[in-house]
């Protein structure tokens, strides 16, 4: 708004409220559309910041009844002005204009030969003025919306953060994807694909543990990927080449995931943390070695 003239903004609809509107209503319009442009919120973004400058005005202005209704003069004057214009053809709009700009330059004139007290004030002047006031005074209002807004943006951010370390792990050793496409028994070229061309259309939507290829039947493989992320997009999105596609199926699908167990701290660490750290990896490394097997097995019951 520090480019635009007051009287050229509709603060009413700015706020989506109308020019009845209750300091309550105000207030809830407020925080309902400064929350999602506060600055916090949006750092990069320039324009969100202008527009909770521009809602923060028009907090201001019209929780003030002094403000407010010199707002509303100007307002209401701008309207009927507006509507007047729209009233007139073009050739009484031109002498209305002419009119107008001799009856400035007279008042510009007067005020330069009298003193200021005498001239009486525009309405804009006397929102200017009010407006300089609450520059000086400042908004006990807007400050306790403000405050309360960055203390719901604080209570936001927590519960997310909450959320996520309450979130299941995702295992990715118990949630492999089975992968099928057209190519007959006899097809040399496994219907056009081969690991590495797999590799290429997987590895873009993050780390892949694991890619096996049945040597055994042809269009058919297995993937592991490290996160569930990752699964997700490559089931809804990832379709291989068009003139032969993937199609992508959950061996089993994560539907109830247990929690993470709790980490252990660097100060509890042990020899036994280690043991089990260790026995792990074995246990994740024949789990891959049994991925060929349980591929067949799958295969065998389609």
């Amino acid at each position: 708004m520090a480019n635009k003239k007051l009287s050229d903004v509709n603060l009413y609809d700015l706020l989506g409220i109308s020019i009845e509107a209750e300091q309550a209503e105000i207030r809830k319009a407020y925080r309902k559309r400064a929350l999602d442009c506060h600055p916090d919120k949006n750092p990069d973004n320039p324009q969100a910041a202008e527009r909770f400058h521009e809602l923060s005005k028009a907090l201001e202005i019209l929780t003030d009844v002094t403000a407010r209704a010199a707002y509303d003069k100007v307002l209401k004057a701008k309207k009927a002005a507006e509507l007047r214009t729209k009233q007139l053809d073009s050739k009484r709009q031109k002498l209305k204009e002419e009119l107008e700009q001799r009856e400035r330059a007279a008042l510009h004139k007067l005020q330069a030969g009298q003193p200021y007290s005498t001239v009486r004030k525009s309405d804009e002047e006397v929102l200017q003025e009010q407006i300089e006031r609450l520059r000086r005074e400042g908004s006990k209002l807007l400050e306790e919306e403000q405050l309360a807004m960055r203390e719901q943006l604080k209570r936001n951010y927590n519960e997310q953060r909450q959320q996520q370390q309450q979130a299941p792990a995702f295992d990715s050793t118990q949630h492999r994807i089975k992968i099928k496409w057209k190519a007959d028994k006899s097809d040399a070229s496994n219907g056009g694909y081969t690991q590495e061309q797999l590799m290429q259309y997987l590895k873009k939507y993050g780390e892949v543990v694991a890619l096996v290829m049945n040597t055994k039947i042809r269009g058919r493989a297995m993937v592991e990927l490290k996160t569930r992320e990752a699964c997700d997009m490559v089931l809804a999105y990832e379709k291989g080449n068009p003139s032969n596609p993937l199609h992508f199926q959950w061996v089993t699908p994560p539907a109830h995931e247990k929690p993470a167990m709790p980490m252990t701290t660097a100060g509890n660490t042990s020899s036994r943390d280690y043991e089990d750290l260790v026995m792990r990896k074995l246990r994740q490394a024949e789990e891959r070695k049994r991925l060929i097997e349980q591929m067949m097995k799958e295969e065998g019951n389609d």
